[in-house]
């Protein structure tokens, strides 16, 4: 099959872009200072913020210049006067942020923030796809903005690493949820997690072999509860044994086992992501109404619809509600929770990256330079170059390897 002008183009600049060594040397600039914005979070429960203080004081030493929006990291339990002792300059004016030549942030930018926004800036923060609409990508595209999505951000290991750490903090915290919910102090039944001595241990079945499946497995291991682990995948279900370090039970999707194992244990935690669109439902509501009462449903999954069918989504001030006698936990940003926790594993990530695009003079060279951070771009300079947002949208679709090639020509 003949191949396209296009995607000989393509190959022609995947192939130079693989061949750094003589390339770069060309190509390096002078180091940059740089001009970082870090406005306050206004979606709604989001107490994180991208950098802590000592990482702060590690770019101002560095010879950048941090402005953040007064009152940013109360929420992670990161005072004003914490950031201005590190070097950053506090600001009341939310405009006055938008100046900055890098925003980075947690949520992503409303068209309000959009709108203060300067062209050709650089946006650092999370796109949540099943939230994103089309005219938060024209107001980026129409300013020029350079704009990277955490969830896409890929290490050495060629790991998600926002995602991953994300994902650790959530099932090990989830597990945590249930044990308070068991107890009587929420109306559970009056189960302590685990058991003790001569007392049988509480049952936790986990939906979803995955990252938040593993860890939410170690944490109720190591509290004594009694564990279950469903996917459909095997290959996930060796790994997540093989990580443990422990046999646990694990079995495929099998709706007999899986019905029997729900309907007899106390804590459910869904932990079911899909690649594309809605999580798989697997959960009936029969399902759930045969469920002992007072057990916990933990939907972890409820950012992507859930795994259950009888989810809705609920919120931090009001996380819980009850049906067919069962308690059902179903906040979508439970990271939230564990707000400064959260915030250290997020500024261990992105300071790295901020310092590298200043030791190599801009955006474009760390684009170049590192294929981890190239997969984060979604629009570079007013352009998509993500291809299924591009389909998705009708917007038309440039391809980032051709972009940054032809720059270094």
């Amino acid at each position: 099959m003949k191949k396209t002008m296009a995607s000989c183009l393509s190959e022609v600049a995947q192939q130079a872009m693989m061949q750094p060594q003589e390339s770069l040397e060309g190509v390096k600039q002078k180091r940059n200072n740089l001009y970082i914005g870090i406005p306050k979070e206004t979606s709604y429960q989001e107490n994180r913020i991208a950098l802590t203080p000592l990482s702060v004081a590690l770019l101002v030493n560095n010879g950048h210049e941090v402005v953040i929006e007064a009152g940013a990291g109360l929420a992670s339990n990161f005072a004003d006067i914490k950031y201005s002792e590190q070097g950053a300059k506090i600001v009341h004016d939310t405009k006055e942020v938008y100046q900055a030549d890098i925003i980075i942030k947690i949520a992503p930018p409303s068209v309000e923030e959009i709108g203060m926004m300067k062209h050709n800036q650089i946006v650092f923060s999370a796109l949540q796809t099943g939230t994103l609409k089309k005219e938060h990508l024209t107001a980026l595209m129409n300013k020029k903005i350079t704009a990277l999505a955490f969830e896409y951000l890929r290490d050495e290991g060629n790991i998600l690493s926002v995602v991953r750490a994300m994902s650790e903090i959530v099932g090990s915290t989830s597990v945590l949820i249930a044990a308070e919910y068991v107890s009587n102090a929420f109306g559970g039944k009056g189960l302590m997690l685990g058991g003790v001595t001569g007392v049988p241990p509480t049952e936790i079945v986990i939906l979803g072999a995955g990252t938040v499946g593993e860890y939410a497995a170690r944490t109720a291991i190591a509290l004594g509860a009694e564990v279950k682990v469903f996917d459909s995948s095997l290959y996930r279900l060796r790994r997540l044994q093989n990580n443990i370090g422990s046999r646990v039970f694990t079995s495929v999707m099998q709706p007999l086992v899986l019905e029997k194992a729900v309907t007899t244990c106390d804590v459910v935690i869904g932990a079911i992501r899909a690649q594309h669109g809605r999580s798989p439902c697997v959960v009936s509501e029969e399902t759930v109404a045969n469920m002992k009462p007072d057990s916990v449903v933990i939907d972890v999954s409820i950012d992507q619809g859930g795994c259950f069918e009888t989810s809705e989504v609920t919120n931090h001030k009001n996380p819980v509600f009850r049906k067919h006698g069962v308690i059902h936990y179903c906040v979508p940003n439970i990271a939230s929770r564990v707000s400064r926790t959260a915030t250290y594993a997020l500024t261990n990530i992105f300071t790295p990256i901020l310092i590298d695009i200043g030791e190599m003079g801009g955006i474009m060279n760390l684009i170049w330079d590192k294929a981890g951070i190239r997969n984060a771009v979604y629009i570079y300079q007013g352009a998509m170059t993500n291809k299924d947002l591009a389909q998705r949208f009708g917007f038309p679709h440039k391809d980032l390897n051709l972009l940054v090639v032809s720059k270094h020509q």
